[in-house]
Formats: C-alpha cells, structure tokens, sequence
C-alpha cells in the first residue's frame, strides 16, 4: 500500500510564500512523474505544476514564475515552493505520484489573505 503524507501549508498574507512536501511511502518500485495539484471550493481540481524523472517541469499558466517544483528521489519526496501568493492560490493541494498509477494525498489546505 503507497501513502502520501502532505505537510506545509496554511495561512498567510498575499505576497508571501510558503513550502509544500509530500513524502510517499509503502510499496514503491519506481516513481515516473509527480505533481501537484489544487481545488479551489466550488471549483474543480487543476494541475498546478509536475516533474518527470528526469527533471522536466510542466507549470500552469497562472503560477509560472512563482511556483517551483523540485523532487528529491531518494525520499520519493516532492515540493512546491510558492512565492508572491495571491488570494486566488487558495484552495487545497494535492501532491501525486505516477509508477504509473496514481496515488494521491489526503490534501493541505493552503490560504492566502489580500
């Protein structure tokens, strides 16, 4: 069973930053690609940014420029460094990862004050 355990959000003012992790664990054989993604309420989930194997990052069109994503394999961990909130960033993140299937986190809840 694969587990993953989301950590680093909260609340803080527009302009500020904070520093998602994700740490997976359980019966891992390899990892491809990872992300993180993000659900507004009432809207739908959106990828906001992902990470192959290799290092390629995807990004949407709306962090692009704030947020980082970066991966550390040997933890089977990822992160998203978000810098420059805005109130439109809040919602909860969710991180993933592909082996290829999916597992998703439970989610942390991230919110930005104007």
């Amino acid at each position: 069973q694969v587990q993953l355990v989301e950590s680093g959000g909260g609340l803080v003012q527009a302009g500020g930053s904070l520093r998602l992790s994700c740490a997976a664990s359980g019966s891992i054989f390899s990892i491809s690609s990872m992300a993180w993604s993000r659900q507004a309420p009432g809207k739908q989930r959106d990828l906001v940014a992902s990470i192959t194997t290799r290092g390629t990052t995807n990004y949407a069109g709306s962090v692009k420029g704030r947020f980082t994503i970066s991966r550390d394999n040997a933890k089977n961990a990822v992160y998203l460094q978000m810098n420059n909130l805005k109130p439109e960033d809040t919602a909860v993140y969710y991180c993933a990862i592909y082996t290829p299937r999916e597992y998703r986190g439970q989610g942390t809840q991230v919110t930005v004050s104007s």
